[in-house]
This record gives C-alpha cells, structure tokens and sequence, in this order.
C-alpha cells in the first residue's frame, strides 16, 4: 500500500482499464492507493459505442460523467429554429457532461467521432467519494477551470475575422490538449471531419479545405487524410498571436 502524500505509479494505474480512465480525476492529484480503490470502485464500463451514436442528448438530466477510454466525441447545441453547431471537441482522457452541472440537464448533445469504449462514473456516488478526498475535489474543480478556459478560447476563436486565425488557434489548442494527456503534440489525427470543424469554426467546409491547403503551402502543417502533423510551430504561434496584437493596436 502507497505510504499517505505519496505519488502513485502513473504507468500502474494506465494497465486497469478503469484505472487509465481514471487518471483524468487522479492525477496530478496525490491520493492514496485506498482512494484510488474506492474511486475505482464506482466506474462503470458502457458498451461500446459506434460512429454517430449519442452518448447523451439536450435535456436528459445528468446521472454521470463519462470518460472515453478510446474514441473522440463532438458536442453539439441546437437553436430556437432547429439548427445545430458543434460546440466541442472531447479526447480520449478528458471528461465529459459537465455542461449539465449548472441546471441538471445537458444543454448539449454529444456523438461518437469514432468507435469509442467509454467509463461512467455516476455523479452521487463520485461527490460522495470527493467529500473524503480532498485532492479529489482539487482536481474537479480544475478539470472545470480547463473547460470554462476552452469555451473562452472558442468565443475568442470565433471573434477573429482571418480564417487562418481561427484555424490556428484550434490547431494550437489542440495540440496543447494532446500534450496534456501525454500524446504527441506534433503529429496527431483529426477525429472530426472538415464539415465539423467548419461548424466548429463558424466557416464553411470550402474555407476549412482551402485554408488547411495555405496553411501547408507555407510550410506551418502538413495534412495527409486526417493525419496532421505540425512543422513550424513558432510559425503556428505568429499566427494564433497576430489577431491579438491587431486588436490590441486598435485600442
């Protein structure tokens, strides 16, 4: 048993299929090998989910926090007229319906990119396991502070008139999310498509394909597919910048 305060094996926890969605939760924070057993505990594994399934839908009232272990998924919200946009990108690692903390119901819908394999940790009995586990709440309340600062950089992103801007910036973050889960940062698949990104993107799917085609023109990217792999990061960084420093000259 792990000594109290001490860090547990990261490559340990990554061999339990519940463990290694878990991690999201548990690491950085420094809980016990107990803790770690009690929160394993309540991680329920879904059936697998096929491309374009839904994982949950607007106005279902939130029971639990999902966590894919493979598989990408887009959410999506939908107008007053019945239009949709896609709002979000969710990875293999990061959590997801913490939308429907605020009101109790998901405000959005969320559909598997790819085949996905998904945990489901319900909410009553993770709060209860938190409120003894104080690195537990610790990471939580990150966890939300990470997508609160995602949905600015969205708003941000969608502010920028230059196309190439926006699709600078989403590269960036994208490859700070793959970073973050311990994946390479330069070289990773897009799991949407260019029509999800054009929504994403408040573009169009024209847009989307002929921006991506300057972007490697100039040597910043290279797109094989969904493959892309990023050549020019301090290129990538200039442009994700340079709307900033327009606007602040503005001021």
């Amino acid at each position: 048993m792990n000594e109290p305060g001490q860090v547990l094996d990261i490559a340990g926890l990554r061999r339990s299929c519940a463990q290694c969605s878990l991690q999201v939760l548990c690491l950085p924070a420094t809980i016990g090998h107990d803790d770690i057993e009690r929160l394993d505990r309540i991680v329920l594994n879904r059936r697998p989910l096929q491309r374009g399934e839904t994982l949950f839908r607007i106005g279902q009232p939130l029971g639990s926090l999902f966590v894919a272990r493979e598989g990408a998924f887009k959410t999506i919200a939908m107008d007053a007229e019945g239009g949709t946009q896609v709002i979000g990108f969710h990875l293999p690692g990061e959590l997801m319906g913490l939308d429907a903390l605020g009101e109790g119901r998901h405000g959005c819908s969320a559909e598997a990119l790819t085949h996905a394999n998904v945990c489901e940790v319900p909410l009553s009995q993770l709060e209860h396991v938190a409120a003894q586990v104080p690195g537990l709440q610790h990471q939580l309340l990150r966890i939300i502070g990470q997508g609160i600062n995602r949905d600015q950089t969205h708003i941000e992103m969608l502010g920028r008139r230059n196309a190439q801007e926006r699709m600078a910036i989403f590269l960036h973050q994208l490859s700070e999310r793959y970073r973050a889960l311990g994946r390479p940062a330069d070289k990773f698949l897009l799991p949407m498509s260019r029509e999800d990104i054009a929504s994403y993107l408040g573009l169009v799917i024209e847009t989307v394909s002929r921006t991506l085609g300057k972007m490697q023109d100039e040597g910043i990217i290279a797109v094989s597919g969904r493959e892309l792999r990023i050549l020019d990061s301090a290129k990538l960084d200039g442009v994700v910048h340079q709307g900033t420093v327009r606007r602040s000259e503005k001021l």
